[in-house]
């Protein structure tokens, strides 16, 4: 059985974590689903530049499940429909291309565009489904600010079923990007994973950012970079 297949029957968004790099999962119109399979876009080497920072905004069980989610969703949201047969397959296309042409600013828009969509299927469910909490609306502000500030798509948010971050930047800002979290959120970030040097926002951006309502803090930050998928760990 192929191992995407196989992951596949424990968590349906498993299949991608087996392979390394960036990976598409294929909807498959078999009515078995054994054509829902992975297949690696390019490997983990084709963007070397590319950082990831997860912001753990809560580390506690959500209350809706990202399956009970979904089925409420798929049965009562009209929006659902749409997000699938229209705009996932042409957003597929355009992040593959983006991928490919190693395009930060068109990788960075159509990943925020596409979390927000996510979000708004969710709002679309009966009853609605509230994944985001203030600490993420706070998050996904600050990266609008900053990216404006920039006059480019610097960095790029998205959020999953929950509450957490997945900011994404490039190796030259991610520095500049962690003194953004910290500049944001008035506090000693805990900072994990791969080393950083936080580099002190300038003022200008700082008093914009002062501006952003926050009634919470981050629980910490997990600064890592996309993998090479999974491996065989042998105990020692």
């Amino acid at each position: 059985m192929d191992k995407g297949i196989f992951n596949r029957q424990g968590s349906g968004s498993a299949c991608r974590s087996v392979f390394g790099g960036f990976v598409r999962w294929l909807k498959g119109t078999a009515p078995d689903g054994s054509d829902s399979i992975a297949q690696q876009v390019k490997p983990a080497s084709h963007w070397p530049e590319m950082r990831v920072l997860i912001l753990v905004v809560s580390d506690h069980k959500k209350e809706t499940s990202s399956t009970h989610g979904m089925k409420t969703t798929a049965e009562t949201s009209r929006l659902l429909k749409y997000r699938a047969d229209v705009l996932v397959p042409q957003r597929c296309a355009e992040m593959t291309a983006a991928i490919t042409a190693k395009n930060f600013a068109e990788f960075a828009e159509i990943t925020m565009r596409d979390s927000n969509q996510f979000h708004a299927v969710c709002l679309d469910t009966y009853p609605p489904i509230f994944y985001l909490n203030s600490v993420s609306q706070a998050i996904i502000e600050m990266v609008h600010i900053y990216n404006q500030y920039k006059g480019t798509p610097t960095v790029a948010y998205s959020f999953d079923a929950g509450p957490n971050a997945f900011l994404f930047t490039l190796e030259d800002n991610v520095n500049e990007v962690a003194g953004l979290i910290s500049a944001t959120f008035s506090e000693m970030i805990d900072f994990r994973g791969l080393p950083l040097q936080p580099i002190r926002t300038e003022a200008s951006l700082a008093d914009r950012l002062n501006q952003i309502p926050s009634s919470s803090s981050l629980r910490y930050v997990i600064s890592t970079t996309v993998g090479d998928g999974a491996k065989i760990v042998h105990e020692e």
